[in-house]
């Protein structure tokens, strides 16, 4: 039961709510347009007031350590959670530049632990709106009242949810071995945290290593991935052999998806751009003259535009001693498992015979 003291914070909660709903709209709508404009992305931004049960509670606990409902900093809350445990760091600093903040009553709690525990971690500032997000003479308890705004990981937020809901609600003291077993993944929790990090700088700084590659023309350092050969495709490498393909019969060239080819390309054994850059280089002629046996005696005036390197795969496989078998493949690889594969393939192979380059021979 409420004391006297208690049913007046109530009182004072009730004549509030209008206040404290405007607030929490207000301070969600001004951090998310905040994060948006730095372009930091989050998974959650929420926020809530309170429930009047959850208050009661509160106060019937602890109604004598608030002398005003000014005091309870958590009526309004907003609660972000992001990938990454550096951009909770982003994101306070994002907080900072946009509210102001009460230090002396905000937590960082990442701080608090002990070397040898583990636990629940997340950054807890205790904010109030500036009047430069709102200044609104009838309701100027929007610049005073404070609200909490905690910021965590999404494994940190996992963590906050098991730890209350299993380990700790007060009701049953819970062994020590199962405290211990609860630490310990806690502690790996917070690996696994720190990894998702570290990785992600690690690929960061890979990603930058290859574009100065790229830019700097070293591509046969340049790794054979999604991500640069998709890059290397901007820069339309297979254009000139597609242009003399199509002036076979003066056709029309359409655009089509090329990332397809980079599972072909992968199963022919090239790793690196350099290794593209020289089946162009060194075949291309080749490729135009398995275009011609194909397309010479046709009228076909509209071609895919990954003619050029269709032809490409053909030749550098032909080449090596590769048959109908192995054309096949191609097939298989760009367009999935077809018993006409097999039909074009030989079909194929046979007019690849009757052309100058040494078919059968290694390469």
């Amino acid at each position: 039961m409420l004391d006297a003291h208690g049913e007046m914070l109530m009182e004072q909660y009730y004549e509030r709510q209008t206040v404290y709903l405007r607030l929490a709209q207000i301070a969600s709508d001004t951090l998310r347009q905040a994060l948006k404009e730095q372009h930091v992305t989050v998974i959650t931004l929420e926020h809530r007031v309170k429930t009047e049960a959850s208050l009661a509670g509160k106060l019937e606990l602890k109604g004598a350590k608030y002398n005003t409902l000014d005091n309870v900093t958590d009526i309004v809350g907003l609660r972000v959670v992001t990938f990454y445990s550096a951009d909770v760091d982003k994101v306070a600093a994002i907080v900072n530049e946009t509210f102001s903040v009460d230090w002396s009553n905000s937590v960082d709690k990442r701080k608090l632990h002990r070397l040898d525990s583990f636990g629940y971690n997340s950054l807890h500032y205790i904010c109030r709106l500036p009047k430069t997000v709102i200044n609104d003479p009838d309701m100027h308890l929007l610049n005073e009242l404070p609200f909490e705004l905690q910021m965590r990981t999404a494994l940190q937020h996992v963590w906050s949810t098991l730890d209350h809901d299993t380990a700790y609600k007060g009701d049953v003291n819970i062994p020590r071995e199962y405290k211990r077993q609860f630490n310990r993944l806690a502690g790996m929790l917070e690996l696994i945290d720190d990894e998702f990090s570290r990785l992600r700088n690690v690929l960061t700084d890979y990603r930058r290593q290859m574009l100065a590659l790229e830019a700097s023309g070293q591509l046969n350092e340049v790794d054979l991935n999604s991500d640069t050969f998709r890059r290397y495709l901007e820069a339309h490498p297979f254009d000139r052999l597609n242009r003399r393909i199509a002036g076979i019969n003066q056709a029309e060239l359409y655009p089509v998806p090329m990332m397809p080819f980079l599972r072909v390309l992968q199963k022919l054994g090239f790793e690196t751009l350099g290794d593209v850059n020289r089946l162009i280089e060194e075949h291309s002629d080749d490729a135009y003259r398995l275009a011609v046996s194909q397309l010479g005696t046709t009228d076909l005036d509209i071609l895919s535009e990954n003619i050029g390197l269709q032809n490409l795969c053909f030749v550098y496989v032909l080449k090596r001693g590769g048959g109908p078998a192995e054309l096949c493949k191609i097939y298989d690889w760009l367009n999935g498992y077809n018993p006409e594969n097999q039909t074009i393939a030989k079909k194929l192979f046979e007019q690849a015979q009757k052309l100058s380059f040494e078919v059968g021979n290694k390469y």
